[in-house]
């Protein structure tokens, strides 16, 4: 699958949202959509993000025939493309880079980047199929990092001479169509699972998570088959799909 199509644009509201308008217009992809500045970034939970120029934003529009049931573990397909992005971008994997699960790219404990990823039912027209639009945008603190009110945030430049966004651009389009081919629309899961895993922080570490009204502290156990956050509690193992997690 070829991921190199990519359009760059000064300037754009959000990488995802035009990725979007592009596939509710007809493009099916694999295209990406690459912005100087964003003015109305987007984080997980309607959160806004901060996307000045020097840092990396990204989205890649694919299109599925029919919807991909595991369309959910793209953030951590993404999650591991990214981080090999960056690790080969720069030459060495930056001290302390991490992944957070679900979408985070932390480095010693504060935020360098994140994904989003969104996805909408394409409705089929005359000669056309249906399916499904899937969006992954892919944030990246090259040279600023944006001020988050409850957690601590970081970007390359500050820990190491940091490439141009178009070098990790150019390293995160290889490497997302290599472990997109490994996911293989999640029959090659396990894979990713334990990519992801071995480059996540370490098991044992405790976490919190806030899903919905509750908030659960206990020690990170993992991700069971399908990615979901395994965390051992008090007499207890949970599991959970979704989640804004923290490291304790």
């Amino acid at each position: 699958m070829n991921m190199h199509a990519i359009e760059r644009l000064p300037t754009v509201d959000s990488t995802n949202a035009e990725a979007m308008r592009r596939a509710m217009a007809g493009e099916r992809g694999p295209l990406w959509i690459v912005a100087d500045e964003q003015t109305a970034g987007r984080g997980r939970s309607g959160r806004s993000w901060t996307s000045a120029r020097g840092n990396l934003q990204a989205s890649l529009l694919l299109t599925f025939a029919e919807p991909a049931a595991k369309a959910y573990q793209l953030a951590l397909v993404a999650g591991v493309a990214a981080f090999d992005a960056i690790a080969t971008a720069m030459g060495a994997t930056p001290n302390g880079l991490r992944l957070k699960w679900p979408n985070d790219l932390m480095i010693e404990g504060a935020k360098a980047g994140g994904i989003l990823v969104e996805c909408s039912m394409l409705i089929p027209k005359a000669g056309e199929p249906g399916g499904l639009a899937a969006v992954i945008g892919i944030g990246v603190n090259v040279s600023f990092a944006p001020h988050v009110p409850d957690r601590p945030t970081t970007y390359l430049s500050a820990r190491c001479e940091a490439p141009e966004p178009e070098a990790i651009l150019a390293a995160l389009a290889d490497a997302t169509a290599y472990w997109l081919a490994v996911w293989d629309e999640g029959r090659g899961f396990a894979a990713v699972r334990e990519a992801w895993l071995n480059r996540a922080h370490p098991l044992g570490e405790r976490l919190s998570i806030h899903a919905g009204s509750e908030r659960v502290s206990g020690a990170f156990a993992g991700l069971d088959a399908d990615g979901a956050l395994i965390l051992q509690t008090e007499g207890e193992i949970r599991r959970f799909t979704f989640g804004d997690v923290s490291i304790d």
